[in-house]
């Protein structure tokens, strides 16, 4: 059953949390997280550009000039996509990029992420967050202590506000719930701080979810 030392604020070892394995002890599986993070981008876009076709553009019924005689290019409408103002060729049309992902394979991605981090060292577990003054000094001593110096993901049991407001203005830190963990943030944050109550929510929920058989 994997394990992982659990330390306070100033980087004391305080004691030993062990992990469900079902949840931190997955193989790596890359085909399977690849597959989740570009669900997850399409699923973030708008799909709400457009643009009009020749057909769509006001105007540019009457033929410009005559076909011959003239000397210039022959023209059928002021509105062909070779035009200022005409329409476009192929024009970008609304559209749904959502891509619908099975339950078991978020599951296993997220699983595996999270096993994953905690495989190479980068999964740093904290009792808790105490703060005075509520500054952004407080949490980048913090960091320094845990010697965190890359970017890291901060997760707490709930959206922590204290912990939110002392990292908003870290650059390489962002702040997440338990609840709304997902495989991109683990991915794109080098480090992964976490409390011992969020550990123990992600357990909560992930474990329910493979009895339940979902």
């Amino acid at each position: 059953m994997p394990s992982i030392n659990v330390l306070n604020q100033k980087g004391k070892q305080v004691s030993v949390l062990e992990l469900d394995g079902s949840v931190f002890g997955r193989e790596y599986n890359e085909s399977v997280i690849h597959q989740v993070i570009v669900a997850q981008q399409n699923n973030a876009r708008q799909g709400t550009k457009c643009t009009l076709t020749r057909t769509e553009v006001r105007g540019g019924g009457r033929k410009p000039w005559r076909q011959k005689g003239t000397g210039r290019a022959r023209q059928g409408s002021i509105r062909s996509p070779q035009w200022v103002g005409g329409g476009v060729v192929f024009a970008p049309k609304p559209r749904d990029f959502n891509q619908k992902i099975n339950k078991k394979v978020k599951k296993l991605a997220l699983c595996t992420a999270l096993s994953a981090k905690l495989d190479a060292g980068n999964l740093i577990a904290v009792d808790k967050f105490k703060f005075g003054e509520l500054k952004t000094r407080e949490m980048v001593d913090i960091l320094k202590a845990l010697k965190i110096d890359k970017r890291v993901l901060i997760v707490t049991n709930g959206m922590d506000e204290e912990v939110k407001r002392v990292a908003a203005n870290i650059p390489n830190a962002r702040t997440i719930a338990a609840e709304l963990i997902n495989v991109y943030d683990l991915v794109a944050n080098a480090k992964c701080l976490m409390t011992v109550e969020a550990i123990n929510k992600i357990q909560e929920v992930y474990k329910t979810q493979e009895e339940a058989g979902e």
